[in-house]
């Protein structure tokens, strides 16, 4: 009992000096790609080819497996193979690192049953894309697997919802999904008596936003100028509105806002649903919390600058999240890298910096551990997630089971906040 205590009373000690030490959490919000289809063989992880890890084939909505996986008609446009063996297959073989994969089917019931009860086996089968979902990259070469060696890798991290990203950017910020109700001309999920989907839509049949929507606040794509096509504001608590009743400084950046901001759709791919705070009443225009969302301009001059808020949020653009589609492996790997340096440059900023670099949601691509029980929102596929930070282990792989609402949860450690969201999920902390 005695040495319980002490190791208790020194673990406590521990995160009481670690708290104060830590000035700055700097969260990099990717896109769109699973843990296996990054770190597929980096050592000491739970990955697709571990001895520990078999595959379960691919199968059918019979349970019958397939022989041959068929590719998608878009990937055999860019030389992928018409057909792939029931196993994972690495992209490298017909695509560099500087070329787009097509965009995958990823939405919130789709990625339920792609999961199918933790077996991982039906990728293939509910995808626009077929064999492409079990494709990987070799990436033991970019800035992504440099710093996950250097730092520590978290293996068991989850997407807080099943689904996109539009769902997945509300549970980062407010750990919960947003409820229209009966009252909205929105699409609706479609679902026969066993859960598949007859027709999706952006709403579940009991009025929960789970899909991509235009929010109501500006910017948003001009062709959904009509009220009714967007989404009604949102009023509850984001982790931002506890920051600024706390009196801490924080601030949402992300790449092509000002252009955006400008109506420059034709010059920036903006991807409005991107932004969670836009769908909320107190970031609309003139507001003082409009004053929180800012260009990927004025995050580097802070950096630089040595103005960096307490916590920042970085969502790049289009052309550099790394999103299957319109952002390549190459792009985002470059600006990870440019970000990281960057913090480090600034001495006084590194020393008290936590980055965590991590990715919104899956994109329709395959991983083979099963998520962890949850709610009825997720937590959904596994992705990967990256602490780089002085206080981080060095070249550690953790294996706690975390999720997207880990984010807040350290967020809230650390600044001593009430809890947001519906979710008790892992703090971040444990990683350190």
């Amino acid at each position: 009992m005695k040495t319980l205590l002490l190791l208790l009373l020194t673990l406590t000690l521990y995160g009481e000096d670690l708290r104060a030490k830590i000035d700055h959490i700097i969260v990099i919000y990717l896109e769109n790609r699973s843990f296996d289809t990054l770190f597929r063989g980096f050592e000491g992880a739970d990955t697709s080819d571990h001895p520990f890890a078999p595959y379960l084939p691919q199968s059918d909505t019979n349970g019958t497996r397939y022989n041959l996986l068929p590719m998608g008609d878009n990937g055999i446009t860019l030389g992928l193979p018409p057909m792939v063996e029931n196993h994972p297959f690495s992209l490298d073989a017909y695509l560099t690192h500087r070329q787009l994969i097509p965009d995958l089917l990823h939405q919130f019931y789709e990625n339920q049953l792609q999961i199918h009860g933790g077996l991982n086996d039906r990728f293939v089968l509910i995808s626009d894309q077929g064999a492409l979902s079990m494709g990987y990259h070799d990436m033991n070469k970019t800035a992504l697997w440099k710093y996950a060696k250097k730092y520590t890798l978290c293996d068991h991290f989850f997407m807080g919802a099943f689904g996109g990203s539009f769902l997945n950017h509300q549970w980062l910020i407010a750990g919960q999904t947003p409820y229209i109700g009966e009252d909205s001309n929105l699409s609706r999920y479609e679902l026969d008596n066993e859960g598949n989907v007859l027709h999706n839509g952006i709403l579940t049949p009991d009025g929960y936003a789970v899909n991509t929507v235009q929010p109501h606040n500006p910017p948003y794509k001009q062709k959904y100028s009509d009220p009714a096509r967007r989404l009604p504001l949102l009023t509850y608590d984001t982790i931002g509105d506890r920051l600024s009743d706390a009196n801490v400084s924080w601030g949402w950046y992300s790449g092509g806002f000002t252009e955006a901001l400008k109506g420059g759709e034709k010059k920036v791919n903006y991807q409005y649903h991107h932004n969670p705070f836009l769908y909320f009443a107190r970031y609309a225009p003139h507001t003082q919390g409009r004053n929180h969302l800012k260009d990927e301009k004025a995050f580097f001059h802070a950096i630089k600058k040595g103005t960096l808020p307490h916590v920042a949020f970085f969502k790049p653009s289009a052309s550099d999240n790394q999103h299957p589609g319109y952002g390549t492996i190459h792009a985002a790997d470059r600006k990870i890298d440019q970000i990281v340096k960057a913090v480090q440059g600034n001495s006084k900023l590194w020393k008290h910096s936590v980055i965590i670099i991590t990715y919104d949601e899956n994109g329709g691509l395959w991983d083979h551990v099963a998520p962890p029980q949850g709610d009825r929102w997720g937590p959904g596929t596994r992705i990967p997630a990256i602490i780089v930070s002085p206080f981080a282990k060095k070249g550690v792989v953790d294996h706690t089971v975390y999720d997207t609402t880990s984010i807040l949860r350290l967020i809230e450690w650390k600044y001593d906040l009430a809890p947001v969201g519906e979710r008790r999920s892992a703090n971040l902390i444990k990683a350190f």
